[in-house]
């Protein structure tokens, strides 16, 4: 089975609900088992379906149709194309010493190389590609020695290299329990309040979290068993569908200008 990648890099931030509301905190979609945020592969898939709705016959073909639709079909049928979750990849965190810096974990690098034959290639912990400058590495209340980094020489074949990339420039792979840390402290948080007629504060307030802007994150898809006999007409439709998506929108908020993100296929 061929599967294919595509690379999501967030021009702001990104909020897809989670499934609970802890007091006033409206968190994000993460996953059960580490907690990372993530985006649903059925938001993803969701929002390429509805970029095809106006030509049904290929908006089935790729994705399935639809209960009481204009086909008056009595079943739900599976299309061509499946669609994985949203991964992190590579996310920004503030730094005083370097600005920003771009961390990813063992596990996380893990999962990419898995579709990429690069599991042979997996850094070590502390491994970075700007050992030099600076004697201490700072990352918000994190303080890392120089000396303590090891040089990472082939960066390039975790990162990929396309125009929209080139503004990661400082990567830093930290142990998965730092990774997880760093990246909940590094989440998009803001502040939201409901006014009255008089313009006085109506109830209380909430946080609402996004992942950041300049966070690179990836999803892969393939044809399903059932595209047999038409699955190189979907992929050759799939991939023409995420050229002409080359920046879109998803996720929450869309009038807050958020969920913005280019779409690289490498």
């Amino acid at each position: 089975m061929t599967i294919h990648s595509v690379y999501l890099y967030l021009l702001s931030p990104l909020h897809t609900g989670g499934t609970t509301q802890e007091g006033n905190l409206l968190g994000i979609a993460r996953e059960s088992h580490t907690n990372l945020p993530y985006i649903p592969s059925s938001t993803l898939r969701g929002r390429l379906r509805a970029s095809v709705a106006g030509d049904k016959t290929k908006q089935y073909r790729l994705f399935g149709n639809e209960l009481n639709s204009n086909d008056n079909s009595e079943n739900l049928t599976q299309g061509d194309i499946w669609i994985s979750d949203g991964a992190i990849l590579w996310i920004p965190v503030p730094s005083l010493s370097h600005g920003v810096v771009w961390i990813s974990s063992p596990m996380l690098l893990r999962r990419w190389a898995r579709f990429h034959n690069q599991l042979d290639k997996i850094p070590d912990e502390y491994s970075c590609n700007f050992k030099q400058g600076a004697s201490s590495v700072y990352l918000k209340d994190a303080m890392l020695k120089t000396s303590d980094l090891k040089d990472w020489q082939n960066w390039q074949d975790f990162l990929p290299q396309t125009p929209d990339t080139r503004s990661i420039k400082q990567l830093l792979v930290v142990p998965d329990r730092h990774c997880s840390t760093l990246i909940q402290m590094s989440l998009w948080r803001q502040v939201k309040i409901k006014l009255d007629s008089s313009k006085t504060v109506d109830g209380g307030f909430r946080y609402e979290e996004a992942i950041p802007p300049d966070t690179l994150m990836y999803f892969n898809w393939g044809t399903t068993a059932k595209a047999n006999g038409t699955g190189d007409s979907s992929i050759a439709d799939f991939h023409s569908l995420l050229q002409n998506q080359a920046v879109f929108q998803v996720g929450g908020q869309e009038s807050l200008g958020r969920g913005f993100v280019q779409l690289m296929e490498v």
